[in-house]
């Protein structure tokens, strides 16, 4: 099986105290999960977990997910705002090696042509290993915005982590890859 043929193993990370005692449904892992069935192409499983907004809790998915299960590309949802509970941020910079600030930076800018209060919300990305880790917004909605923003850019990242080659639907989401990639 060559590169292009191995499945890409991403994972899906709700952080949510009540989803996690089953108090609320997740909305925001399936909304993860629907968003990359309509943009990706290449053959994928989702690995999805909800944790609570507990920092060692959201460390110790993200470390399992990369470390034991092999994903590549790790998507959270929830925790990244400013309430006393929201650590998703602390934790993802507890377990990457290498931030990419970017990301959030993108993200906050596209959600402010939605809502004032995107500049409340902390969502990053890193480097763990080979895999990608994004943090996004807890609303389904505000997710879609988001994964539009920055998903041209997440196959090349993965691409240059030496993962599995992730291909999107061109008349949906163009993925970017320098000419000849």
């Amino acid at each position: 099986m060559s590169q292009a043929d191995t499945p890409a193993l991403i994972g899906i990370l709700t952080v949510s105290d009540r989803a996690s005692r089953g108090e609320y449904e997740d909305r925001g892992g399936p909304a993860i999960d629907a968003y990359l069935r309509e943009v990706l192409v290449s053959p994928w499983s989702a690995h999805a977990r909800v944790v609570e907004d507990d920092r060692g809790a959201i460390a110790a998915a993200l470390i399992d997910l990369v470390d034991t299960v092999g994903c590549s590309l790790v998507v959270t949802t929830g925790g990244t705002g400013p309430a006393l509970r929201d650590v998703t941020p602390e934790a993802t910079l507890d377990v990457v090696e290498k931030p990419m600030p970017g990301f959030g930076e993108l993200m906050r800018s596209v959600s402010l042509q939605y809502v004032p209060t995107a500049i409340l919300s902390r969502q990053t990305a890193g480097i763990r290993g080979r895999a990608l880790i994004v943090n996004l917004p807890g609303q389904p909605k505000a997710i879609g915005q988001c994964l539009d923003a920055v998903f041209p850019a997440i196959p090349y990242c993965i691409d240059l982590l030496e993962g599995p080659r992730l291909e999107t639907r061109p008349e949906r989401l163009k993925a970017f890859r320098p000419p000849g990639k």
